[in-house]
């Protein structure tokens, strides 16, 4: 059975940083490719980062430059580093995979920012 959990969010001031992780058990191997997802309260889930199976990775035009999607195989994490964090990241922060047709989230973390 597939599961991902999420850990490290937290209150962080404006101009700071947060690293989240997300642990991936169920899946054999390491052809996946991963993702993580923010929903802010009364807006849709958006896509924030990617990561393919071999390391390939893409943002959202508002976290480029600030934000670091990584996957370490060996330990089956995927990490997103956010530095310079601004109240507008502020958002339940989800990692997510597709194997087949199906889709598979984590719980979710939340990620507020505020002075």
């Amino acid at each position: 059975q597939v599961q991902l959990v999420e850990s490290g969010g937290g209150l962080v001031q404006p101009g700071g940083s947060l690293r989240l992780s997300c642990a991936v058990s169920g899946i054999i191997g390491r052809n996946y490719a991963m993702g993580w997802y923010r929903q802010a309260p009364g807006k849709q889930r958006e896509l924030v980062a990617t990561i393919s199976s071999r390391g390939s990775t893409d943002y959202a035009d508002s976290v480029k430059g600030r934000f670091t999607i990584s996957r370490d195989n060996a330990e089956k994490t995927v990490y997103l580093k956010m530095n310079d964090l601004r109240p507008e990241d502020t958002a339940v922060y989800y990692c997510n995979t597709k194997l087949a047709t199906r889709n598979y989230w984590g719980q979710g973390t939340q990620v507020t920012v505020s002075s």
